[in-house]
């Protein structure tokens, strides 16, 4: 499993502010308890000063180490216990101006050694929501509120209905999202518009993203011009764009959208190419969209795009009429 470069960065920033708001809240408490009750100032004043005494005595060689330290701990649990009594009588908790870490695990660094802690994967799994919600309706289409209904129950001449076919991808993309790891199959999801390809593509996005793979989804136009935006220097942002392609690259599961419908020219050739190329040797996964069927895959991409396409992805054939239409003649 990889993290996101982007999402990390972010969700750092967002865990720092967070931590920095809190101080900020506690001291600004702080000084309105110091100001009501001067008490309070005077015991954490005491309590800095016992602490500081306690170091010094422990490096000190003083024969009475031990009964100095204990000494010092009797006073200080008794000022902690007046200080909550003065605390719990004015309304406020000792958290609230104390400002305790909100993690008790990493102490809100974010790390536990080299490792993400929790509370930061947390953080770091909303930015990826957030990232995708960008281009999906993430709280609509998910495979709670996939409607088999939509698809007609007639069999065909094979003796099977729509309804049953994408029954049986319905599961297949279920168990996808539920099982994806680092060796699960590429997906081409192939069919007509409207037949539910991006609507279950996108669902398996938020399943996969929710366990903390990195996920990326974009059409197929917008991805193609990034990888010319980087080859030309084309747009404002050079180093944006190189993470963009960076992230098309590397991300855990790429999905790529109406592959079809770009212009196609040696630019957008090459650079299919190297997307499918790149991720297979890096062992990534894609889920392609398309309307395109296999044969007119051989008729549109190179031989060597067509052949990694079909040696590499399984595909699902996605049939029935348009769910868009069928939706209007129900209303």
């Amino acid at each position: 499993m990889s993290l996101d470069g982007k999402l990390l960065r972010q969700a750092i920033e967002r865990l720092n502010e967070e931590k920095l708001a809190r101080a900020a809240k506690a001291a600004k408490l702080r000084a309105m308890v110091y100001e009501k009750h001067p008490r309070v100032r005077e015991i954490d004043a005491e309590l800095r000063s016992i602490m500081l005494d306690a170091i010094g005595t422990a490096v000190s060689g003083s024969l009475d180490v031990e009964r100095e330290i204990d000494l010092a701990r009797k006073r200080s649990l008794k000022l902690q216990a007046e200080r909550s009594e003065i605390l719990a009588a004015a309304g406020c908790r000792e958290s609230d101006i104390d400002d305790e870490p909100n993690c008790k695990k990493c102490g809100d660094s974010g790390f536990l050694g080299a490792k993400p802690c929790g509370c930061l994967m947390d953080i770091y799994r909303d930015e990826q929501r957030k990232e995708l919600s960008a281009c999906l309706k993430l709280g609509q289409e998910t495979f709670n509120t996939f409607c088999l209904e939509y698809y007609d129950n007639v069999k065909d001449q094979t003796g099977v209905s729509p309804r049953e076919t994408m029954s049986l991808i319905f599961e297949k993309c279920k168990k996808y999202a539920r099982e994806f790891r680092k060796d699960s199959p590429n997906l081409f999801l192939s069919g007509g518009t409207g037949l539910g390809k991006t609507f279950l593509s996108t669902s398996i996005a938020k399943v996969v993203s929710e366990k903390g793979f990195s996920v990326v989804y974009d059409t197929a136009v917008n991805i193609f011009a990034a990888f010319e935006e980087e080859k030309f220097g084309r747009g404002s942002d050079a180093s944006e764009t190189r993470e963009k392609v960076h992230r098309l690259l590397n991300c855990d599961l790429l999905i790529v959208d109406d592959l079809g419908t770009e212009m196609l020219t040696s630019m957008v050739s090459s650079a299919l190419y190297t997307l499918i190329n790149t991720r297979l040797i890096n062992g990534k996964k894609t889920i392609i969209n398309s309307n395109l069927s296999w044969d007119e895959l051989d008729k549109r991409y190179t031989p060597q795009v067509a052949s990694r396409l079909k040696g590499e992805y399984v595909v699902l054939n996605f049939c029935g009429r348009d769910i868009r239409l069928k939706k209007r003649e129900l209303i």
